[in-house]
């Protein structure tokens, strides 16, 4: 599931509903690869459909992200040696895809980027881990399609967990 254009997908299926045309529109793929890998989203539950319309005779599903669901999975099944196995697949995929958006970057308008190996206070850890999470869901929350007037393309990533003593 951590495929780069599925992460792309998932980041669009964001902010509103779309078909499988209007994905591979926005990603620059044939409408076919853009069906198969929102068949393969579904069926691993990432994606939900979020309903049809009428286009030329024809029926079009679209579909969405729900962000809130799959915070609530992960914390269903956040442990054990698979979901680090998980964890570390998606680090890798994401890490590529970070590069690819670096090259996209608008940096006449700065950013802000942390990596670091911290020891900090177990309680800090957790109310900085949460804030952190809610701006995460805030921007989830304000997130619009493509292209929608008023809006500009940002790239996020967000990592933090807590790493095992040495």
């Amino acid at each position: 599931m951590a495929h780069p254009v599925r992460l792309r997908m998932l980041s669009l299926l964001t902010g509103s509903s779309l078909t499988a045309a209007d994905v591979a529109r926005e990603l620059g793929l044939t409408h076919a690869n853009a069906s198969y890998h929102l068949r393969n989203l579904l069926s691993a539950g990432l994606i939900v459909q979020a309903g049809e319309e009428r286009i030329r005779g024809g029926v079009a599903k679209r579909y969405r992200y729900d962000a809130d669901r799959d915070r609530e999975r992960e914390r269903e099944t956040m442990v054990g040696q698979h979901h680090a196995d998980t964890q570390r697949a998606l680090f890798a995929a994401v890490a590529d895809e970070l590069v690819r958006r670096t090259a996209e970057a608008d940096w006449s308008v700065g950013g802000s980027m942390t990596d670091a190996e911290l020891w900090v206070d177990p309680q800090v850890f957790a109310e900085i881990r949460d804030r952190i999470a809610r701006a995460s869901r805030d921007l989830h929350d304000a997130a619009k399609a493509p292209r929608a007037p008023g809006t500009v393309r940002t790239s996020t990533t967000i990592a933090m967990f807590r790493m095992e003593e040495p």
